[in-house]
């Protein structure tokens, strides 16, 4: 049948999830860092979403769909039975108690996440750990010195097909960032380094690549304590 149901351009989305809360029917959700419509079943076509989206990624067509299912919405916003899978892969993941010779790095895609992303961001299973191996360490408690020295070591060692850092958008955060940096100029690596920062509430806001030679500021204890009031 022909029916007026939501389009979603992943090329505008920023995978924001402004969208999502506006959907009382729960047929919009934040898969992979985009905004991506369930099922057309779950739309009713309204355009709730409309107006929730910055980025006018979101648009109402007719188009061939199924019919509105009032029974999969129920069902659908019941959520699953079970709880989602693990995506990780080995252990353990502290960036100080993994070795740098440790088989599951050989060859592969590492994640090195500071601590506070896996408790903000809520899809970080599904959208950062898939496929990777990862340490977590925090730039602002932990010895960066040796961060830099054992990153060396397993970008130096293990022939890494990908490179990826994730951290809090807060100022002392990059430190984990700047660790990386270092630790592939150290090692004679020219691997590029994909740049992932969340916002303290919990939102992918920028994704970069960086490519070697480049370096990123240093940004004093002081302007994180003004950015988070900690003191």
């Amino acid at each position: 049948m022909i029916r007026t149901v939501a389009s979603i351009d992943e090329d505008l989305c920023n995978g924001c999830g402004e969208c999502v809360p506006a959907c009382e029917e729960g047929a919009i959700r934040i898969i992979h860092g985009k905004a991506r419509l369930v099922s057309d079943s779950l739309c009713d076509g309204l355009g709730a979403c409309l107006g929730h989206c910055p980025e006018g990624a979101i648009k109402i067509e007719s188009r061939e769909a199924p019919p509105f299912d009032e029974e999969a919405v129920r069902r659908n916003l019941e959520g699953p039975q079970t709880t989602a899978p693990s995506e990780l892969t080995h252990w353990p993941v502290q960036l100080r108690l993994l070795p740098a010779t440790a088989p599951v790095l050989r060859g592969a895609s590492l994640l090195v996440a500071a601590d506070c992303v896996p408790v903000a961001y809520a899809s970080f299973h599904s959208d950062l750990l898939r496929d990777n191996a990862v340490v977590i360490g925090c730039p602002k408690l932990d010895d960066v010195h040796g961060y830099v020295e054992k990153l060396a070591e397993m970008i130096r060692c293990n022939d890494l097909a990908r490179l990826t850092v994730a951290h809090m958008e807060v100022p002392c955060c990059t430190g984990i960032l700047r660790a990386v940096l270092e630790a592939r100029e150290l090692a004679g690596s020219d691997l590029p380094i994909d740049d992932l920062t969340i916002s303290i509430h919990g939102r992918l806001i920028e994704r970069r690549e960086i490519l070697a030679g480049s370096m990123v500021p240093d940004r004093s204890e002081t302007a994180c304590h003004q950015t988070t009031g900690v003191e």
